[in-house]
């Protein structure tokens, strides 16, 4: 299992990586194998605020549906438009391709509250 350094956790299994003023926003592998395989990914907060730990969307298996929770507050850009016709690649590329959300961090400074790869692979057990 992999637990990208360059990244932040959270205790609910996203992750986010900072690009310049914007940030993507994912799954875990861990989540994601915990899920099973994904087939819809529902997000209906593009062009909104969102609040830290707000729902942003949901993600559906093949035998449940989960919410997704925002790691810091900020504006939701865009959805990956890939997962439109491959949500699998959550399951497959869920660091790289299987990014679901890209973001502009309210304030990017929120990013130091989150958990490091060394702190999530503690919380998951790995």
């Amino acid at each position: 299992m992999e637990f990208p350094a360059e990244l932040k956790y959270t205790k609910d299994h996203e992750w986010i990586r900072l690009e310049g003023n914007d940030a993507y926003i994912g799954i875990t592998e861990f989540a994601q194998g915990e899920l099973g395989d994904i087939v819809y990914v529902d997000i209906n907060t593009v062009n909104q605020e969102v609040a830290s730990e707000q729902v942003f969307g949901t993600i559906e298996a093949v035998k449940t549906v989960s919410d997704l929770f925002i790691p810091v507050a900020g504006t939701v850009l865009e959805v990956n438009p890939a997962l439109d016709s491959r949500p699998e690649l959550v399951n497959s590329d869920p660091y790289g391709e299987g990014w679901i959300v890209k973001i502009t961090p309210k304030d990017t400074s929120d990013l130091n509250g989150l958990l490091s790869a060394d702190d999530y692979k503690a919380l998951v057990g790995a």
